[in-house]
């Protein structure tokens, strides 16, 4: 451990490299070394000439930073959020320290105080409420120059919050650094009181990196002040304000730079939940941005969670409903986060009024319209009823991490993988399955949608707990056949939730709807609310063909799970089986966009388009399809069969012919599936030849296959399309299984062939 080398500081650098008074990191390394990141100076942090904030050096952890390639700490490392620079403390002075009358309030009961008479003098800053009586003071009670516990010199007021005026001081004891002083809004009332002597109790002790850091609380007179870490950026609220006036007043924060924010904050409040705190009154205020870090920085509604007589602060618009009959949750908590994100990232009017229990239909906010799973996010944590809501800080930023996933592919159209932690991975690709066309039948579709069994037993299954008593048994199985899998589970050595879960999933697969659903049953008296019992009543829903059902349950799950794809790809499914192509096609396109690894959700958005007519989508999205995939291969078959199969000839060209034969010749197949598809595009070949359609480019065409350019190795005029197309059906008949098959592709051999004048 070495002293501090700053001057007066008697601390020791700890191994995170600050000293453990000062805060202060060492002095900064000889500038012939490697350049390293510099962090924001934290409060504590020791000015080296007035109206500056001294920077300390420290290495940036990976991932970390901004600016040429680094990443700030916000965000999960997904998404660039601009860094708001350290303010110089002493700007942020307020020259005149006057609280609006528009925001006087008598702290016991409410009431307007302090407003303007009917005469047109200005309001009392200090007097009593004409209702109650208590007496109120709007004036600070510090002024510059004041030593307060000997220690630090007030240099004037920051801000007035809900509980008194908040001040900024120099700390002669600790080499001078920048501190914050926030004293109470009233020294004779008992809540205040009571509220300040809780922080004093217990406030020191937390500890974390997005919460301001208490340092200690002293008495001046009659009043007590916490003294806390100077923050120097602005609120989130001044960031809003700020956008509105350089864009408008319907101007709203980038959702990614939101959610960002909304994460960090979870953080902290998962850490104060995890030591049986709560903070009650979150809102943009309360949040600062300094460079590339956030903090909350009003602990003055913070209490403890077994506390169930003291004072609850809040603010209207962002407090839960509940608060006034059951008292502050966890839940309330994240409540007022759910209403902060959603004021800062659309312009929500009405907030505290119309709204003030409800978020604006979805219809209404076209930032809704367009990422359906972040206002599902929103309606979520923001329920009317607490047991609805997220029911940890850990369960909302997992969600919210998930819709930020969504919410960046789809600005940007780059996908963003991550490993689910409720679901495994797809079973099987379904609806990829691409028939080749046959001799005297007509052609089929491109890609036929999956059958209602299919498509449920291809959806992921939610993943086993470790702490299940079973959960290295279930582990080890290997089986996908639905009934090896049934006779592995009757081995099972305790018949766990979990068991019955993997035995009710293949019970549907045997098609044994009522043996699950007895299963099911059993479980959920077990186990009430436990969200994998709806999930495979679900699959066994669409399953049986009960599409509708299905969709119900399902769209229950995502409004449970709005981050994660699973629920979003049942629900694609469900919308298919019942026709409705046009609500399967936004969750089949949001599922395939963020994480491509769901290579069912690729096939039936190409089926989606293809329906609506859009083959060039179509192949675009099955062009996608990675070459690492076990689909890659049905995946091309399929684009070559969207470019020829069912077309007019005229809506045919040269250029998607080719592509169709280059892709068709870079396959890997079997004699007999190569044959077929070959015979499709030759056929569609011959047709758009004989139809005139590139007549008018004849010459171009023509000088394209002089330099060898050939469709298959074809040249594209009508004797040499007819010559290799007999010899391909002269093949398939080779090939053929059935003795009527031989027969028509030697028909349609001598059908095709070149005349000849013999």
């Amino acid at each position: 451990m070495n002293r501090c080398a700053q001057p007066d500081c008697t601390g020791v650098v700890d191994e995170d490299g600050f000293c453990d008074v000062c805060g202060m990191a060492p002095p900064p390394e000889p500038a012939h070394r490697p350049a390293e990141a510099v962090e924001p100076a934290m409060a504590g942090s020791a000015p080296t000439m007035p109206g500056t904030v001294a920077r300390g050096s420290r290495p940036s952890a990976p991932g970390s930073g901004s600016g040429s390639g680094r990443r700030g700490m916000l965000g999960a490392g997904l998404v660039e959020v601009p860094p708001v620079p350290a303010r110089d403390p002493a700007s942020a002075i307020m020259r005149d320290p006057v609280v609006p009358e528009n925001r006087r309030f008598c702290s016991r009961c409410g009431r307007e105080v302090g407003r303007r008479r009917g005469d047109g003098r200005p309001g009392r800053t200090e007097g009593y409420c004409p209702d109650c009586g208590h007496a109120f003071s709007f004036t600070p009670k510090l002024r510059p120059g004041d030593l307060v516990g000997g220690q630090y010199e007030v240099l004037g007021c920051l801000a007035h919050g809900g509980l008194g005026w908040v001040y900024l001081a120099r700390d002669h004891n600790v080499s001078g650094r920048w501190v914050v002083l926030k004293g109470l809004l009233d020294a004779g009332d008992a809540d205040s009181l009571a509220a300040a002597a809780a922080e004093r109790a217990f406030l020191a002790e937390v500890e974390h990196p997005n919460i301001v850091k208490i340092y200690n609380f002293v008495r001046h007179g009659d009043s007590g002040y916490i003294v806390m870490e100077y923050v120097g950026g602005r609120s989130l609220k001044d960031i809003l304000l700020s956008r509105r006036d350089e864009e408008g007043e319907d101007a709203a924060l980038p959702l990614g730079q939101v959610i960002a924010y909304g994460l960090e904050v979870l953080s902290a409040l998962g850490y104060l939940h995890g030591v049986g705190l709560l903070y009650c009154d979150f809102k943009p205020d309360n949040a600062i941005q300094s460079e590339e870090q956030l903090k909350l920085i009003d602990l003055g509604g913070v209490r403890r969670a077994s506390d169930a007589e003291g004072p609850v602060f809040g603010t209207p618009g962002y407090q839960a409903p509940e608060i006034a009959v059951r008292g502050p949750s966890v839940a309330s908590d994240l409540y007022t986060v759910g209403r902060t994100l959603a004021v800062l990232s659309f312009p929500f009017r009405g907030y505290t009024g119309r709204h003030l229990r409800s978020l604006p239909p979805r219809h209404e906010v076209p930032l809704f319209e367009r990422h359906e799973s972040y206002h599902r996010a929103l309606r979520r944590a923001t329920h009317p009823e607490p047991a609805r809501r997220f029911q940890s800080a850990a369960e909302m930023a997992g969600q919210l991490t998930g819709v930020l996933r969504e919410v960046l592919s789809a600005e940007d159209g780059r996908p963003r993988p991550a490993p689910s932690a409720l679901f495994g991975p797809a079973q099987f690709t379904a609806g990829a399955e691409v028939e080749a066309a046959r001799p005297g039948a007509p052609a089929p579709g491109v890609l036929a949608a999956p059958e209602p069994a299919a498509a449920a037993a291809a959806l992921p299954a939610p993943l086993v707990p470790a702490s299940d008593p079973a959960s290295a048994f279930l582990a080890g199985l290997t089986a996908r056949d639905s009934g090896d899998l049934a006779a592995a589970l009757g081995s099972a050595p305790v018949a766990s939730p979990e068991v019955k879960l993997a035995l009710a999933r293949a019970r549907i697969g045997l098609g044994d709807p009522d043996g699950a659903a007895a299963l099911l049953d059993e479980i959920d008296g077990e186990r009430p609310g436990d969200w994998r019992v709806d999930w495979y009543r679900g699959v066994r829903a669409l399953a049986g063909g009960d599409a509708a059902t299905a969709a119900r349950t399902f769209d229950g799950l995502y409004d449970l799970m709005p981050g994660e794809q699973a629920p979003k790809l049942a629900l694609a499914f469900c919308h298919e089986c019942r026709g409705d192509a046009a609500s399967a096609g936004p969750c089949y396109e949001t599922v395939w966009r963020t994480d491509p690894t769901h290579v069912s959700a690729a096939f039936g958005l190409a089926r989606v388009r293809l329906a609506a007519g859009d083959r060039a989508g179509a192949e675009r999205v099955l062009d996608a399809v990675p070459r690492i995939s076990s689909d890659y291969l049905a995946a091309q078959l399929a684009a070559v069969a969207a470019t020829v199969r069912g077309r007019d000839p005229g809506a045919l060209s040269a250029a998607a012919l080719l592509d169709a034969g280059r892709r068709l010749e870079a396959l890997r197949l079997d004699t007999e599936r190569r044959a077929a598809f070959t015979a499709e595009v030759l056929e569609a070949a011959l047709a758009w030849v004989r139809a005139g359609a590139g007549a008018g480019a004849a010459g171009s065409v023509a000088s394209r296959f002089r330099v060898g350019r050939r469709l298959l190795g074809t040249p594209l005029r009508e004797p040499a399309l007819r010559a290799r197309l007999e010899e391909t059906y002269r093949l398939l008949a080779k090939l053929a299984d059935g003795r009527d098959v031989r027969h028509a592709m030697v028909r349609r051999a001598n059908a095709v062939r070149p005349r000849t004048l013999l």
